[in-house]
């Protein structure tokens, strides 16, 4: 009976779509024969293969190279998969608010959300869950704890909890609530009237919360411009982002186009209310990391010259995903369209379509993108994201802080530095002192952290050059040198690297204190990005002249 549930799965997987019937009659015959060779194959290793195979698996693992074989945005969602797609898409569920993560077999409260319950009643990061309502964690993996912690809001849960420094355990007792993550992490007001608001996601929602914040700003604090910040936002439901286009631009203005292969996919979006904001001073802060529904906002402000873009030049998503039903309560996650902002430009920055003969997904050329131009004519490209009117370096990260994150030597010093320092100043007023940055030293030498310099290996393949051309010999003493200079050194390299390991350590600080918001306020006090946009905002005459605005 599996066997015939999962070759309806895979038949339902290529016949269920609506577009079905528009397909030419050599496609169906095509489409109809392959599905009766993968039956026959599926039939025959089941019951034929010389070892058991588990054939759920098999068609699983077909599936997903089938999605590969795509793009990396589409995917099928198992049943069990869907409460965290959900979560994805809506930001809520049920539990206690709390990120777990396992460090050396034992699971760990690794980040409790502000104003949840897990943050209400105590819990804090590096705590130990030994049992979950008498249940003995021990053995179990996140996943099982997760489980476990989720549940219907207000239904009661006991967790038995090891705390760092101390020699008992606790006993917390806490109630289930529906979660929910609110995307806007921090808003405020800075020097000049500036107000701020940070976007980390666009969820269910999310277009309340942002109007909640701007008309605070507004209002009760009379802001005289905006910095919208959505660094590091990988997007979410579009739908959100043109809610909040509504906000700042006038009513009937083209915000976003989608075309698809099938008609029911294309559409047409305008701005349908009349705007909170039409004429507040607007910037947009972007990264690399800023992707789909971040795009459109920083794309369609910019294509319509109603916001100064400042940051680093965008991520590139410019593709349209569609949740398909499946047999058995399973989704399909497909991507349906394209999406153009006002200029008529995609920002669609890799060509899964037309790829290698490796099979390898290359960026389109620039040789290939093309020029439009904004409402006041100003030339934008397409084809590679949204490229800021200002462009802001960003800041080299040594590769010595990636396996320190990746090693979790960050988050574990702090968790057991908090139990001797229960308290700390606000995050606008925290300084890392050197005593402290001397113990964060001595933790990490006392550990067994490892790390590679990435200048040693590009070393090793010139030795190798060197060798194959004949310059060793010539060069011999040269290259010794520097090879001793290159290799790893732990006491050189903290010291080398003091204050951007100081920087990141400081953010780990502020995080397990005050949370994400904490965080953020802390990393905003020295921000090039942030400055710049202040600048432009704070000169009316740079900022008009950016935007080429016919007065």
């Amino acid at each position: 009976m599996k066997l015939v549930r999962i070759l309806s799965l895979t038949f339902f997987l290529c016949m269920s779509f609506s577009g079905y019937a528009q397909l030419s009659e050599q496609q169906h015959a095509d489409m109809a024969k392959n599905m009766d060779v993968l039956n026959s194959i599926l039939k025959e290793v089941a019951i034929h293969y010389v070892d058991s195979v588990n054939v759920e698996k098999l068609v699983e693992d077909a599936i997903a190279g089938l999605m590969q074989s795509l793009d990396p945005y589409s995917e099928y969602i198992s049943t069990k998969e869907i409460p965290d797609f959900q979560f994805m898409t809506t930001g809520e569920y049920g539990g206690i608010g709390s990120v777990i993560s396992m460090r050396e077999n034992e699971i760990i409260i690794r980040e409790p959300y502000e104003g949840m319950p897990a943050a209400l009643a105590g819990l804090i990061p590096g705590d130990r869950i030994l049992s979950i309502n008498g249940e003995s964690m021990e053995g179990k993996d996140t996943k099982y704890a997760s489980d476990k912690l989720k549940g219907q809001p207000n239904t009661p849960l006991t967790l038995t909890i090891q705390r760092i420094g101390e020699s008992k355990p606790r006993e917390i007792k806490l109630e289930r609530k529906r979660v929910h993550v609110d995307p806007v992490i921090y808003y405020g007001v800075m020097e000049g009237g500036i107000g701020y608001i940070s976007l980390s996601s666009f969820t269910v929602e999310s277009a309340q919360s942002v109007k909640n914040a701007l008309l605070d700003l507004v209002n009760n604090h009379h802001i005289s411009s905006l910095i919208f910040d959505v660094r590091d936002n990988g997007g979410g439901v579009v739908e959100e982002c043109l809610e909040m286009l509504n906000f700042f631009l006038p009513k009937g203005d083209l915000l976003l186009s989608m075309k698809g292969k099938i008609q029911q996919y294309d559409k047409t979006y305008r701005a349908t209310q009349s705007p909170l904001e039409p004429d507040l001073p607007l910037v947009i802060l972007v990264n690399g990391n800023s992707a789909s529904a971040s795009e459109i906002i920083a794309g369609t402000l910019q294509d319509l010259d109603r916001a100064v873009i400042v940051g680093n030049k965008t991520f590139g998503k410019g593709l349209v995903q569609s949740t398909r039903p499946l047999p058995y309560g399973n989704q399909l996650k497909l991507t349906t369209a394209k999406y153009y902002i006002p200029s008529g430009r995609s920002i669609q920055r890799i060509d899964y379509t037309n790829r290698a003969t490796t099979g390898q997904a290359n960026a389109i050329p620039d040789s290939l993108t093309m020029v439009y131009f904004t409402k006041n004519n100003r030339p934008v490209r397409d084809g590679g994201g949204i490229l800021p009117d200002f462009i802001i370096e960003e800041e080299k990260m040594a590769s010595m802080i990636f396996y320190l994150e990746l090693q979790s030597v960050f988050f574990d010093f702090v968790a057991q530095w908090r139990a001797k320092n229960p308290s700390i100043p606000s995050p606008k007023e925290f300084q890392l002192s050197d005593e402290t940055y001397e113990e964060f030293k001595e933790y990490v030498k006392s550990k067994k952290f490892s790390y590679d310099v990435q200048s040693e290996k590009y070393l090793e393949t010139l030795e190798k050059a060197m060798e194959l051309e004949g310059y060793m010999e010539l060069a011999s003493e040269e290259f010794q040198a520097l090879q001793k200079k290159l290799k790893p050194d732990l006491d050189r390299d903290l010291e080398l690297h003091k204050d951007l390991i100081s920087k990141y350590l400081a953010m780990h600080i502020m995080r397990q204190y005050y949370y994400a918001k904490g965080q953020l306020i802390y990393e905003l006090r020295d921000d090039e990005v942030l400055n710049k946009a202040r600048e432009v905002l704070s000169d009316k005459q740079l900022y008009t002249q950016t935007l080429q605005l016919r007065e």
